[in-house]
């Protein structure tokens, strides 16, 4: 989001944070950085700042065999979870999970339903390097990954505005963490089937 200001504020992205913190708890060195960003560094980039971080949203949407949603990156040539940066019609990281996955694959609400939870799975955190071009200093992306569970295994034909989206089994997502979340997930919907 270099350039622009972000539209939800940091008190909902700490109150997320937190609430996910204290169910992961060993994850609060990765999300070292966004805490000191939220506690009074700027976020986001400006053009009047230098970056310290860059919140972006993302969804894990498990179709009833439990395969993951996932859209192929044409540019870069890899598969990635649907996602994106928030937008000033954005008012919460949930509603902006909800629009981007939307925008990526052209799932409605009605065929993936709502978030499961209202605390993301995962939080990502990667490196982003700085430019030579505009002076930016490295970086790093926060993605909010929430969950979904499609109620059908179709994804409509040619929506994908960023790439052809596809169902992929959850050992291709690139984060063996969150592999290992939604493997859990899935453990725990298998013993609530035997309850």
């Amino acid at each position: 989001m270099t350039g622009a200001t972000l539209s939800i504020p940091n008190t909902h992205i700490r109150a997320v944070l937190d609430g996910y913190l204290e169910r992961f708890p060993k994850e609060g060195d990765a999300a070292a950085p966004l805490i000191r960003a939220l506690g009074g560094e700027p976020a986001t980039s400006s053009p009047e700042t230098p970056r310290v971080g860059h919140v972006t949203v993302g969804a894990v949407v498990l179709d009833p065999c439990w395969r993951v949603l996932m859209v192929r990156d044409a540019e870069r040539e890899a598969w990635s979870l649907p996602g994106g940066p928030p937008t000033d019609a954005d008012t919460a990281l949930h509603e902006a999970a909800r629009a981007r996955l939307e925008e990526a694959t052209g799932l409605t609400p009605e065929q993936d339903g709502s978030a499961s939870d209202p605390l993301p799975l995962d939080l990502d955190v990667r490196p982003v390097p700085g430019t030579s071009d505009t002076e930016e200093p490295e970086g790093r992306h926060f993605t909010f990954l929430y969950l979904y569970r499609a109620t059908a295994a179709t994804v409509p034909a040619g929506s994908g505005a960023l790439g052809a989206p596809a169902w992929r089994p959850h050992t291709d997502l690139p984060s063996a963490r969150l592999a290992a979340k939604i493997a859990q997930v899935l453990a725990t919907a298998r013993e609530a089937v035997r309850a």
